[in-house]
């Protein structure tokens, strides 16, 4: 069940899923019920974290109608908003979703399984591996901006991606504890794969389902947000861990 603040400070939490929003109480109420409805079928303690940019419509207060925890953060980016959440976070294993209905929170078995199973560190929801039908979904600069970033985390890192900005993973949080994460956007995707590679975690792609957002407006800068993930692929390779 979706647990209060004060049962998650008594209780042992195993999966804490993340999801940041901004403006999306069109399609916010419907994730957080799907996603508690699904982690209730798996019978392990949750928690379910919206962290809110600062939204100007009632996507918090829906959240919370839902039996969400909502944490607020000023709009300052989904990199600030995933920190923010990974810093409240009670889980051993962190899950992190959209809030535009994207991604199908049914699957959360498929990406959490992994590491339940300790095959995995951190675990891709690929919305293109298998799937030439996904990828026709995606806008065409950003496909291009995609297989650009996929193209160069391989040259980097040795391992073949096919989906380094997919906003649906499974990471341990202990992996993300020693990543120091600093990404203020969208480049926050790309700042953990490829540190979480550095660090010779042990990531893995799986196939998902993924529908494009029929309600609301990305807000995804192709140019300004791209310029910005190249930038973190490249900074992030050179990461060095302090901790």
């Amino acid at each position: 069940m979706a647990l209060s603040k004060e049962d998650r400070d008594k209780k042992g939490i195993v999966v804490s899923v993340i999801i940041p929003v901004f403006n999306e109480e069109a399609t916010i109420g419907d994730v957080v019920a799907r996603t508690n409805k699904t982690l209730e079928k798996m019978s392990i303690s949750f928690e379910v974290l919206v962290v809110d940019n600062c939204s100007e419509d009632c996507s918090a207060d829906i959240a919370r109608t839902r039996k969400a925890h909502v944490v607020k953060e000023g709009h300052k980016g989904k990199g600030f908003a995933l920190r923010a959440g990974f810093n409240q976070a009670k889980g051993k294993f962190v899950v992190t979703l959209d809030g535009d209905g994207s991604h199908k929170p049914e699957e959360i078995p498929l990406v959490l399984g992994y590491l339940i199973d300790d095959i995995a560190d951190f675990v891709v929801g690929s919305r293109f591996a298998n799937s030439v039908e996904n990828e026709a979904k995606v806008p065409r600069l950003n496909r291009i901006g995609n297989r650009l970033f996929n193209g160069l985390t391989g040259c980097i890192t040795g391992m073949k991606i096919s989906d380094t900005q997919s906003g649906f993973r499974a990471i341990r949080a202990s992996l993300i504890k020693k990543m120091e994460l600093a990404s203020h956007g969208y480049e926050v995707e790309s700042e953990m794969l490829v540190k979480a590679l550095r660090m010779k975690a042990r990531v893995i792609e799986i196939p998902i389902s993924f529908d494009q957002r029929t309600m609301g407006v990305s807000k995804l800068d192709p140019i300004r947000d791209g310029a910005r993930i190249l930038r973190a692929i490249i900074s992030s390779y050179v990461f060095k861990q302090t901790t």
